[in-house]
């Protein structure tokens, strides 16, 4: 099993409407997982992008979200913003560094804190229209050229980090050591 380390840059909660979350020194997760933000819980109802009816019951594999400095650096750069894209606009719940292909992670792939704390990688997280509404409000282009709330999208392709579930409950602190074990298919 091939192994990665990075270091996490930050740890984010909320569960206000505009999806933006507020970093935090330390966050205690639990198997529903982050207390206090709009993604925890064990079901979620269907999106329109999910193969079951819009608002269908389901088992919720977005607990979580992480995405990487790297890849918000690329996004920025590929968006000429004038300030980087930070973790709390785009509603992410880590901030990983040292990770700089995140977005690449296959399903099962595991982040192990030092607490003993392990989140399970579930899938890709695509970049929305909803999240560059957010970004057209807090961000400017070198240019001065106004930004769309779709003009996030190409850029952010592949690039916007991943979601998950929590697999065992822990102590996940700003600063803390990422350990990440790739998943990898049995031979």
């Amino acid at each position: 099993m091939k192994e990665i380390t990075g270091s996490l840059r930050s740890v984010h909660a909320g569960s206000n409407e505009e999806y933006s979350k507020p970093a935090q020194t330390s966050i205690k997760v639990d198997l529903e997982g982050f207390p206090g933000d709009k993604h925890r819980g064990f079901q979620r109802r269907a999106q329109s992008w999910d193969s079951e009816p819009t608002g269908t019951p389901r088992r919720n594999e977005r607990q979580w979200s992480a995405v990487s400095v790297e890849e918000l650096a690329q996004i920025t750069e590929r968006l000429a913003l004038t300030e980087p894209l930070s973790a709390d606009t785009l509603g992410a719940n880590l901030c990983v560094e040292g990770i700089p292909e995140l977005s690449l992670l296959p399903k099962g792939t595991k982040l192990l804190f030092p607490s003993g704390a392990v989140l399970l990688v579930e899938e890709y997280n695509p970049p929305c229209g909803d999240m560059g509404s957010q970004i057209v409000e807090k961000y400017v282009t070198r240019s001065g050229e106004p930004l769309t709330a779709t003009a996030w999208l190409r850029p952010a392709a592949g690039r916007r980090g991943l979601v998950g579930i929590v697999d065992v409950p822990g102590v996940i602190k700003a600063g803390d050591k990422v350990e990440v074990q790739v998943y990898e298919e049995p031979a």
